[in-house]
């Protein structure tokens, strides 16, 4: 009798290499994205100046929008039969962006940082992109990856609009 596990990867055309491979991926992905979620509302929460009431709700939405990616990041592990992570200390062990504790930057300097995080986000997608669709063939994830990378683009631009003169 095939294992849980086995049944699962004939029936979904993936071998098990496969699907955890993408689901390390997405793991790995969900601590980013956990971690720029946090920031965000930090940011949220922290941001003074006199464009306090703009950038306060402009982060607000923007928190709003990464939380349904991580839950959408999560779903899709779940989805390959895979754990998600679930803990600030998994998310920080897996995390690739970094925390800066204790540092409240003025409001220039906060909207430069998210947009920092947006771009190594998009960055780290286009090469995991290729690895689920190359490496493991998981055509699922590599379409669900484009279109997060589609929306950390349009949050990048809307940061880099803030930061025009």
């Amino acid at each position: 009798m095939q294992t849980n596990a086995a049944h699962y990867d004939k029936q979904i055309g993936l071998s098990e290499e496969e699907r955890k491979g993408s689901a390390s991926i997405l793991n790995a992905l969900l601590s980013d994205e956990y971690l720029l979620y946090t920031k965000t509302r930090n940011y949220h929460w922290n941001v003074v100046g006199p464009q306090f009431n703009d950038l306060h709700k402009f982060f607000e939405a923007q928190y709003e929008a990464l939380n349904d990616i991580v839950d959408d990041v999560a779903e899709r592990a779940r989805a390959l039969n895979e754990p998600a992570l679930g803990t600030m200390t998994e998310f920080l062990k897996q995390a690739r962006l970094k925390e800066e504790p204790g540092k409240y930057p003025d409001a220039r300097t906060m909207i430069s940082d998210l947009l920092s995080d947006h771009e190594a986000i998009i960055r780290t997608l286009r090469s995991d992109l290729e690895t689920c669709l190359n490496r493991f063939h998981d055509m699922g994830t590599n379409d669900f990856l484009t279109g997060l990378m589609e929306k950390h683009e349009k949050m990048g631009w809307m940061l880099r609009a803030f930061l025009r003169n």
